[in-house]
């Protein structure tokens, strides 16, 4: 007599009644076009672009948006070292199984260990941690001085080196000037020539005092989303971001250590009520720094 084949459950499919929810530990983003956004109230910007409390004490947080998958987050470890988690989503034994993640440090120095390899963040280093990297965590030399470590992940097809740069090493250049207040010193760590990667971009930009613009000229890039994340914006400032359609401008008011998520086809610039700097990070179709949709001051509107 043939025994009965078990039938496996069957899985309850999920309500998904908003473009965002929570799963878990991580929060799950769905890509919205630029003909929904331009109906958006300032609410419903800040749910959908606007990532808030990234930088908790001994915690640390994910954001995951359905623009070219990329995985937003932030481990600030005080009393305790941090481990990056696995997540049902990735359908992954380990989190960096099919993916590669941008490390940048904005705060004290501090360590992040990876497959057992201990790896030394001063302020504005970087770290690339390539597919295949199972075990990665994050650690700060003092609690007095936390290290603060922003963290941008993509999908990988291709194995890359485990790849430490400081900001020496990431060849600064100088850009813009004090009269149109957008003088400012441009790192990039990620990209064709410095760390390689398969489709993850990345750096960071500071701004000289005096200087409130960035991103000047604004421009889009259809092929690529970008994050980005303002820091050392001192307590009571603020930054005025500006995205959306070059000629339907949207706005969202940011705080220090706030991230924003620009589509593909939205412009990304903006202004603080004093200088700061902010780590831009991009991953899709190619690793072409320069490779911008320019959208001149004067269309702006």
């Amino acid at each position: 007599m043939a025994t009965k084949k078990a039938i496996a459950p069957v899985q309850q499919l999920k309500d998904y009644n908003s473009n965002t929810y929570k799963d878990g530990d991580m929060e799950i983003r769905f890509a919205v076009g630029p003909q929904e956004t331009k109906g958006f109230d300032t609410q419903a910007l800040i749910d959908n672009f606007l990532v808030k409390n990234l930088m908790l004490p001994d915690q640390l947080k994910l954001v995951y948006t359905h623009y070219d998958r990329v995985i937003v987050g932030g481990a600030m470890p005080v009393a305790k070292a941090l481990s990056l988690p696995n997540h049902p989503e990735l359908r992954a034994d380990y989190f960096l199984e099919r993916r590669e993640l941008g490390i940048i440090n904005i705060g004290g120095k501090g360590t992040v260990t990876a497959d057992g390899k201990k790896f030394e963040l001063e302020k504005l280093s970087c770290l690339y941690l390539g597919k295949g990297t199972k075990k990665v965590s994050f650690a700060s030399a003092s609690k007095k001085t936390p290290a603060i470590f922003y963290l941008l992940s993509a999908p990988a097809h291709a194995v890359y080196p485990n790849t430490l740069f400081t900001k020496e090493q990431a060849a600064p250049v100088e850009l813009g000037a004090a009269e149109t207040a957008n003088k400012r010193t441009v790192y990039k760590y990620i990209h064709l020539d410095g760390i390689k990667s398969c489709q993850l971009v990345m750096g960071l930009t500071v701004l000289a005092p005096g200087s409130v613009w960035n991103s000047i000229p604004p421009h889009t890039h259809t092929r690529r989303m970008e994050v980005y994340l303002y820091f050392d914006l001192p307590e009571g400032q603020r930054l005025f971001h500006f995205m959306g359609n070059p000629m339907e401008t949207r706005h969202l008011v940011m705080a220090n250590n706030e991230a924003v998520i620009s589509p593909p086809w939205s412009t990304h610039y903006g202004c603080g009520t004093t200088n700061y700097g902010f780590i831009w990070g991009m991953a899709g179709e190619n690793l072409v720094y320069t490779d911008m949709d320019p959208a001149p001051v004067p269309t702006l509107k």
